[in-house]
C-alpha cells in the first residue's frame, strides 16, 4: 500500500459550516486556505483566538441562531431573520420574543412532541 497519498481536504466554506461559524466573519487566511484533515481536527481539539471568539460572540451561521433560539432555519426566515446574528442580538431576542419567536418556538415543540410519538409508536409496533 502507498503511503504517499494527498491528505483530504475541504473547502473553506465546508470546514466553516463543520466548524459552526459564519465564513465572512473569519480571518482571510482561512476564508482563502484549502483545509486538510488533520488542520481541521487541530482547529477542533485547539481552536486559535480568532476561532473562539467567534463560537463564543458571533456573528452565527443560520444553523447556530436557529440552534440557539430553538427553532427552525425556515422559522428564522419566516421570522425576517435572512442575516448572521452576534450572540448579543440573540441575547435581546431570548430577553424580549417578538411575536414570531413566541410562534416559531411553539410550532417547534409541536413538530418535536410529534416525531416523538412517531417515534415511539414505531417502537411499540416493533418490539
Amino acid at each position: 500500500m502507498n503511503s504517499d497519498k494527498a491528505p483530504q481536504a475541504m473547502k473553506p466554506a465546508t470546514a466553516a459550516k463543520k466548524l459552526g461559524i459564519y465564513l465572512p466573519a473569519a480571518p482571510q487566511e482561512f476564508q482563502d486556505a484549502v483545509i486538510t484533515r488533520a488542520e481541521f481536527n487541530e482547529l477542533q481539539s485547539n481552536p486559535p483566538e480568532w476561532l473562539q471568539e467567534l463560537r463564543r460572540n458571533g456573528p452565527h451561521p443560520r444553523p447556530e441562531v436557529a440552534h440557539k433560539l430553538n427553532v427552525s432555519i425556515a422559522g428564522l426566515a419566516r421570522g425576517g431573520v435572512t442575516e448572521p446574528l452576534t450572540t448579543a442580538e440573540i441575547a435581546e431576542l431570548l430577553e424580549n420574543p417578538p411575536q414570531w419567536l413566541v410562534d416559531e418556538r411553539a410550532n417547534m415543540a409541536q413538530v418535536r412532541a410529534e416525531e416523538k410519538r412517531v417515534r415511539e409508536t414505531r417502537e411499540a409496533k416493533n418490539s
